[in-house]
């Protein structure tokens, strides 16, 4: 008579799935060396999984002083319910896997205003043929970041990769260059050197983006670089009221291609003039996701939109800005 295996503290964990698969694969099949053929392992493996299985619980679930070995009273009574519960276990795992094949069916996308309107369009185009349902969402850089890291977006495009924590993945997408763009008949021309600009304005106050927007903060830094130092009059976190004004006669601004073309309405009423490179003379796009989630639709949106830009967007801008070199806004080269 096999003899009684003493209780252990650990008799109410949880058993061990992988266990259980052993133990059953056993009963069905007859013999441990059936069990490991079935399972793909040695049957020294099945052996001790079925050991730390008795040892763990305290029970012990095979006679072995029969051959082959034979369930005991403990071993019948488990063998019915393991079956179930591993039943249970690989639903799960599926549903599981399912799930994960309809979120990336649904995208939740965020990016920045300048780039949802331009780009975003012809993104979600390519898209759409291969997901169930898409979600747009524009706003501020660090809203989206936030929305990003709280898991109510899939990815963003933002123009700040800094704001991010450790976990979440960066992809540089595309740059682009800051230009200069005067009202119409100003007599603008293109400054050799960036400290120019103040006297190329002459009495035109400079038109800002409002500091509370990265685009805002990023200008500010350019123009302590390049020691300007205008006064601040106006402020708006949006390019169609910044652009109203200088269409207007009322100042003069510094902004990039992708905005301007956001606001293209005005392009008529403005002069735009580019900057000679410095450090510090362009914004980047960069794409946020999280580690390990989303890779292949990460590396899509980077090539949808790379491709977008060169084929579509460039050309496009350069028509209605000719005096834009093709370097205002650039891909990295693909790898």
């Amino acid at each position: 008579m096999p003899s009684k295996i003493r209780s252990t503290p650990a008799a109410a964990a949880l058993p061990n799935l992988q266990a259980l698969e052993a133990f059953v694969t056993i009963c069905e099949a007859g013999s441990m060396s059936l069990a490991a053929q079935r399972l793909g392992v040695t049957q020294s493996a099945v052996s001790q999984l079925v050991k730390a299985l008795e040892d763990s619980h305290g029970v012990q679930l095979f006679d072995r002083e029969v051959r082959p070995a034979r369930p005991t009273r403990a071993g019948l009574a488990l063998v019915d319910g393991a079956a179930e519960l591993l039943s249970q276990a690989r639903s799960l795992i599926e549903g599981l896997r399912a799930s994960a094949r309809r979120d990336y069916a649904q995208i939740r996308l965020g990016a920045v205003d300048s780039f949802a309107a331009t780009l975003g369009p012809e993104l979600i185009r390519a898209l759409s043929g291969s997901a169930r349902q898409i979600q747009l969402w524009s706003g501020l850089s660090p809203g989206l970041s936030a929305q990003l890291q709280a898991r109510e977006l899939d990815l963003a495009i933002c123009t700040d990769a800094a704001l991010v924590e450790p976990r979440i993945r960066q992809r540089l997408l595309c740059s682009e260059s800051w230009v200069a763009v005067f009202p119409k008949g100003h007599g603008a021309r293109k400054p050799k050197a960036v400290r120019e600009l103040q006297d190329i304005a002459g009495e035109l106050p400079l038109i800002r983006y409002s500091q509370r927007s990265v685009i805002g903060q990023q200008i500010e830094r350019f123009l302590l670089h390049v020691g300007i130092a205008a006064p601040r009059r106006f402020e708006f976190d949006a390019t169609d009221p910044l652009l109203s004004l200088v269409a207007a006669g009322l100042g003069w601004a510094l902004s990039t291609p992708l905005c301007l073309w956001q606001s293209r309405q005005y392009l008529d009423s403005v002069e735009v003039i580019p900057l000679p490179g410095v450090r510090l003379g362009q914004r980047d796009f960069f794409l946020l996701s999280r580690q390990a989630e989303a890779t292949g639709l990460e590396t899509e949106i980077v090539r949808i939109t790379r491709r977008t830009i060169r084929l579509t967007t460039l050309p496009a801008i350069r028509r209605m800005m000719p005096g834009l070199p093709s370097g205002v806004l650039s891909c990295p080269e693909e790898r």
